[in-house]
């Protein structure tokens, strides 16, 4: 599922318009980026928890030549899936039931189309050509 679709579905599913479900999705994720970026954990019970890690330096092995190697310090982010989603996803627990059918809406009055009246058309004005003649003395 991408983006795309996943806005469409939390439009039907919440019965609100595609621009309102992808305020909702596009805010969620901006709070969930800043917060992690700030060294925040956060924690969506039952789904995931997105959090900012330090990993410190650290003596690591190549294992082609089995050389010991110092290995940097680095930042990195990490995703953990939750009890919740885990279940879920391997069907321990039933999935919760999504809404896929638009509600059917009321149409629209129709609007009154109004022609206008297409403007007249200049006549093309005839350009004079001025000769001068040359004097001849």
């Amino acid at each position: 599922m991408k983006k795309r679709e996943l806005i469409q579905a939390v439009a039907i599913h919440t019965d609100v318009d595609n621009k309102t479900a992808a305020k909702m999705v596009e805010g969620t994720i901006d709070v969930i980026l800043a917060n992690v970026a700030k060294g925040e954990i956060v924690n969506i019970s039952g789904f995931a928890k997105f959090a900012k890690i330090k990993r410190p330096a650290r003596m690591g092995r190549n294992p082609a030549t089995g050389e010991t190697i110092r290995i940097k310090a680095k930042t990195v982010a990490k995703i953990t899936a939750l009890k919740g989603f885990k279940d879920i996803a391997l069907g321990v627990t039933a999935a919760p039931k999504v809404n896929t059918v638009k509600r059917a809406v009321a149409p629209a009055p129709a609007k009154k189309v109004v022609k206008k009246a297409a403007p007249a058309k200049k006549k093309p004005v005839a350009k004079k050509v001025v000769k001068k003649a040359a004097k001849r003395r």
